[in-house]
């Protein structure tokens, strides 16, 4: 029988090999098309639902629209340091999306900031030039590229881990609404995400767009704000597209796919709070 340092020594070695051979591993780590154009469909249908709720008063947040219960208590856990959570399907026409060769993750997050204006929520979430400073570690360098009215284009680099550590250079669109002075939207779509390899040393370089690992390929996030309650209410809804986990690497490489999307969220949403809650 193995003892306990070599059953130890023995789960490194197999990591490691795992870990070395993903970015060698065949079909599901290259982007297909057919995988693009059934993201595009799951993201058409969430947005014409997107399209009503961002005209409502009533039904302008996701807790809006739950039973008076379920709603309480979605506020009470919106109400302290870590936001509500929900995990969200669409449909089309009432049948399950299939995406082949990939995975999406949809959740959405709400989270209230006491003392708080919509104008300020929305400010922070503009000044893209401090996202790196704001929201490090995850976000490691932040540019606004361009600015015109209501319509931003920025740079992030992201570095998540679980496991295995991943670093991202993405490239997204903001537009951002206002139907009334205590309510703002935005929808903020990727427009380039690339995997970036040996990430802050002299042999760093981006891998092709829709190549390397597959842990992140689309990144769409759709932002509200609700002034009311003496604060500001502040959603979050992503929409992410990853790799499907392969057969046999589910143990190293699905915990990474699966829960990062929450924890990232997760994170972006206490992290804002933080940034703008006084005491």
């Amino acid at each position: 029988m193995a003892s306990g340092a070599q059953l130890v020594i023995t789960q490194t070695l197999v990591a490691a090999l795992a870990v070395g051979s993903i970015a060698g591993l065949p079909a599901g780590a290259e982007l297909q098309q057919k995988t693009v154009d059934a993201f595009d469909r799951y993201v058409g249908s969430s947005e014409a639902r997107m399209d009503t709720e961002e005209r409502s008063e009533d039904g302008f947040l996701y807790i809006d629209g739950l039973a008076p219960a379920q709603r309480a208590a979605a506020e009470r856990q919106a109400r302290g340091a870590v936001p509500f959570m929900a995990r969200v399907p669409t449909n089309d026409g009432g049948r399950k999306i299939d995406v082949p060769d990939g995975l999406i993750h949809h959740w959405v997050g709400v989270t209230f900031m006491p003392g708080v204006t919509t104008d300020q929520a929305v400010a922070l979430m503009q000044a893209y030039d401090r996202h790196a400073d704001v929201f490090k570690p995850v976000i490691v360098r932040s540019r606004l590229l361009s600015h015109d009215g209501d319509r931003f284009r920025f740079y992030l680099r992201f570095y998540v881990k679980k496991v295995i550590g991943v670093t991202t250079d993405t490239e997204h669109e903001a537009v951002f609404g206002r139907p009334s002075a205590e309510r703002a939207f935005s929808r903020l779509r990727s427009t380039r995400i690339a995997e970036v390899e040996d990430a802050g040393t002299p042999s760093e370089r981006q891998k092709p767009v829709g190549g390397g690992h597959g842990f992140l390929w689309r990144l769409n996030t759709y932002w509200r704000f609700a002034e009311r309650d003496g604060g500001t209410w502040v959603q979050c809804e992503s929409i992410t597209l990853t790799r499907d986990i392969p057969t046999g690497l589910g143990w190293l490489i699905g915990r990474f796919v699966t829960e990062i999307p929450k924890e990232s969220l997760t994170f972006t949403l206490s992290t804002a709070r933080k940034a703008l809650v006084k005491g």
